[in-house]
């Protein structure tokens, strides 16, 4: 997991970064502009020689950044085009380091006959603009470096900035963002105000709110995190609490659960699954499914009996249906806890919802299964609703035994439940009301949507980068449970911490999205779709990186 950081925290790396390893925030600016250029080489085929690319600059350390660019790719046989906007003598003090260098080279190229650009010196608002415009319209651009402002915007833009974005709104280039898009305030995970849309956006050091968390992490298109000098220790030691979950988190999770020569299905957990009902047995069936892909060694859906024969018919045969009481309703019955003990006893997670439908005996079913639980427990749909507004039984503000931990996954309408309000402010900072309820109740919070956040009840929240919006389709919320139940079974078994097991679920769960959305397309994929797809990514996570 990466730490996500606020711009005061990046400052103070990057200070400590100088003051206490005595590197100079010079180097750091230009080590971060060589980042830059290898992305920009990456997508231009390897090479920039001949290449048109323009670089709008601002005055600050983000403008030099673009600056210090614009030489490099110069001295690699780009035709570079860098716009200033405002004088030299106004840039900050790297900045304008790497302006007066840029400035240099246009004086003794021009003496000496040859060609650079005088583009660089201050142009009224109206000249930029225009200048933009021509060089957008003449169709020989390749590329356009946002290194207008970076992490200190605090306000929206206007003026000639929200003239030039509108302008690259019209041509739809393609643009690479330095740190963060302009007009983007790098602590809010909302935009401000217009904001240029990056194809990519490389950042330094660690990732910005605004990087990573929706909407705003929309308009970074695909982030890449460049290292430019700074000590790990440095980031490690900032107070931050919020990380960005990696492909190397659900990596090392599939290494350390491995199938061994030994394994065998009581050695690979046993996982029960509480779900179904007569009008919704089908969200029984996705769940039961999802958990046997998930590589637990034993599978167990209970299920209202009416229930029983539809859900044994569709399901993979490998998954063991038992029916248990029900209600006239046909949703599970509260005397049914009595008829699972034995599975409840040698399960090692349960899950519970997915189409349970809702019922006065059902609900105390699933409050008494909450409270006697000696296992964790992972809640979802119905069983969500059943228990708003939420509130633990067992430790109310206190961290739980996370053996027994509670996972609960609601979407925002859910969640907005569970606090007991349907005002949608309360959700206007996600990550806040992810890390306050999972605090304040001693509970592992997974809120689905866009860029899944996943809080603890030590204040630790993760987001998570992978998954799309065809996962917002009726199944993958069932699908999602199905994983999470059968990785927590296995985390259980194997003595592996299960919040990180939960972090790894969600990043396998979301890629299984991605992977989906590449061969069927948002239109057309499913959550069955999804779950197959699960072969896919565990292929890929296990092979040696080249």
């Amino acid at each position: 997991m990466q730490k996500v950081l606020t711009a005061a925290e990046m400052r103070e790396v990057d200070r400590l970064t100088t003051e206490k390893y005595g590197i100079p925030s010079i180097l750091l600016m230009e080590n971060a502009a060589h980042a830059v250029a290898r992305v920009i080489t990456e997508k231009l085929g390897g090479s920039v020689k001949g290449k048109s690319i323009l670089i709008l600059c601002g005055k600050g350390n983000n403008g030099g950044d673009g600056a210090a660019l614009t030489r490099i790719l110069w001295t690699q046989g780009a035709r570079v085009v860098p716009l200033l906007f405002g004088r030299i003598a106004e840039t900050s003090p790297d900045a304008h380091t790497n302006f007066e260098s840029l400035r240099k080279i246009d004086e003794d190229v021009v003496t000496s006959g040859g060609e650079f650009n005088k583009l660089l010196l201050h142009q009224d608002a109206e000249g930029l603009v225009a200048l933009i415009e021509m060089c957008l319209s003449s169709g020989g651009t390749c590329l356009v470096v946002d290194a207008l402002f970076g992490t200190g915007l605090t306000r929206g833009l206007n003026g000639i900035y929200a003239d030039v974005i509108q302008r690259l709104a019209n041509f739809r280039p393609e643009i690479v963002a330095i740190d963060i898009p302009s007009g983007l305030n790098a602590d809010v995970g909302r935009p401000i105000g217009r904001n240029i849309s990056a194809s990519a956006t490389v950042t330094f050091t660690a990732p910005k709110i605004a990087n990573v968390v929706a909407p705003a992490s929309e308009f970074n298109g695909e982030l890449i995190v460049a290292s430019i000098g700074s000590p790990q220790e440095l980031i490690d030691e900032q107070p931050s609490q919020f990380y960005l979950a990696e492909r190397k988190d659900a990596k090392r999770w599939l290494e350390r659960t491995t199938f061994s020569d030994d394994s065998y299905k009581n050695k690979r957990g046993h996982c029960l699954i509480i779900a179904g009902s007569e009008s919704y047995s089908g969200a029984a069936v996705l769940a039961g499914n999802a958990a046997m892909r998930s590589g637990v060694g034993l599978v167990t859906i209970a299920t209202p009996r009416s229930s029983k024969d539809s859900i044994a018919a569709r399901v993979l045969p490998e998954v063991m249906v038992r029916g248990v009481s029900e209600t006239t309703s046909g949703a599970v019955a509260e005397e049914a806890l009595d008829e699972i003990n034995d599975l409840l006893e040698k399960a090692e997670a349960v899950a519970v919802g997915s189409g349970l439908s809702q019922d006065k005996s059902t609900r105390k079913f699933v409050e008494q299964l909450i409270e006697n639980r000696h296992t964790p427990v992972v809640i979802d749909a119905d069983a969500l609703n059943l228990l708003s507004p939420f509130r633990n039984p067992r430790s109310e503000g206190a961290p739980e035994d996370r053996t027994q931990s509670l996972i609960l996954t609601p979407h925002e309408g859910e969640f907005l439940r569970l606090l007991g309000t349907d005002d949608k402010d309360a959700l206007k900072d996600r990550v806040a009301a992810v890390r306050e309820f999972s605090q304040k109740h001693g509970v592992i919070l997974v809120l689905k949507g866009e860029r899944v956040l996943i809080g603890e009840p030590g204040g630790k929240v993760v987001v998570n980068p992978t998954g799309n919006s065809g996962l917002g389709k009726a199944g993958n919320g069932d699908t999602l449970t199905g994983v999470l139940a059968g990785f927590v079974a296995q985390a259980a078994k194997m003595n592996i911490d299960v919040f990180e097991t939960v972090v790894a679920a969600v990043y396998v769960a979301g890629m299984a999205g991605d992977v989906a959305e590449k061969k069927f397309g948002k239109r057309v994929m499913t959550a069955s779709d999804v779950r197959e797809c699960l072969v896919e990514v565990f292929t890929s996570l296990s092979e040696k990186q080249k």
